[in-house]
């Protein structure tokens, strides 16, 4: 990804719609026990779009900025998104995304990594944290939301950044293409006809029995 002026206030306006959405409505949201969690998915999105400085720049950012709304520890969540980022695009620097499924499927185990991780940090740091099979499950709901949010999210999120991705082509580019070869065959002079190639001889014929010289070709 070439990132330009213009490409990271994109960015950086996608990560705090993110932050923005997470804190005033998808919270408040409740499905089978947890809430889905945007702000990973679009991190892991843009790790897989952008590679993995990009990744992590915006795990970073995005986890900072989520601590500070919420008025928790710093670090937490920026070391965790962090880490999701650098994945997603560790993995677009080393494999193509191929399939209309795959980027979702990643986008995916990438959040639930970033759950598992932030319980592990929250415990290393003395935290209170509850691990039990309730929150296992809590972490394979989470990978399920995020999958299901990654499916629009992903192409609306590429087609934002479209200019800025190295494997971007204007869509007009293949219709100029061939307009012009279709340009470069009009200058070339049409074969002449079996028609045309008697005329020519009888007149030809015609003008050697006169005894006049032959000053050109068909008329």
């Amino acid at each position: 990804m070439i990132v330009t002026r213009r490409i990271g206030l994109r960015i950086a306006l996608i990560v705090l719609l993110a932050v923005i959405v997470q804190v005033s409505f998808l919270s408040y949201i409740t499905v089978f026990g947890t809430s889905p969690n945007l702000i990973p998915v679009v991190v892991a999105v843009l790790g897989l779009l952008g590679g993995a400085v990009i990744g992590a720049v915006c795990g970073f950012a995005a986890g900072l900025l989520l601590d500070s709304v919420l008025l928790q520890t710093l670090g937490l969540s920026s070391l965790a998104l962090l880490l999701v980022g650098y994945l997603g695009g560790r993995y677009r620097e080393s494999f193509e995304i191929g399939g209309r499924m795959v980027a979702p499927l990643l986008v995916g185990g990438l959040a639930m990594i970033g759950a598992a991780a932030f319980a592990a940090i929250q415990l290393l740091l003395g935290v209170d944290a509850e691990v039990s099979i309730a929150f296992l499950r809590e972490i394979a709901v989470q990978g399920v939301l995020a999958v299901l949010l990654a499916l629009p999210l992903y192409p609306l999120v590429r087609r934002i950044l479209a200019p800025a991705l190295v494997d971007y082509e204007p869509s007009g580019r293949s219709s100029l293409a061939g307009l012009g070869r279709s340009g470069g065959s009009a200058g070339r002079r049409e074969p002449a006809t079996p028609a045309t190639e008697h005329e020519g001889r009888r007149l030809r014929r015609r003008a050697r029995r006169g005894g006049r010289p032959v000053r050109g070709g068909v008329g």
